[in-house]
């Protein structure tokens, strides 16, 4: 008899692990965000307000893109949406 491909997660669950950790990221992402303010205007010279936001904004929504998508290349993976179908046939024996 052949034996069926195992059942995937339901994507609720994946859904929601998904969301936890991206609230992790967007934690991370600010932090980033701040560390690097803080190193753009540590020079003589004060950068204009422009400056500033446009750092911040770019450093953190650069790291919040790259961090998610490599969450839900992850995520797919151990979903097992990634891998091909097993097609298991009978053998006859006649």
């Amino acid at each position: 008899m052949p034996t069926p491909d195992p059942i995937p997660p339901r994507r609720d669950t994946i859904k929601q692990r998904f969301w936890r950790i991206f609230g992790l990221l967007v934690l991370l992402s600010i932090v980033i965000a701040i560390v690097s303010v803080l190193l753009v205007t540590q020079g003589e010279e004060a950068p204009s307000i422009h400056f500033i936001i446009a750092t911040a904004l770019g450093s953190g929504l650069t790291v919040l893109l790259g961090t998610s998508l490599m969450a839900l290349v992850f995520l797919s993976a151990q979903g097992g949406h990634d891998e091909p179908p097993h097609i298991h046939e009978e053998k006859d024996d006649e």
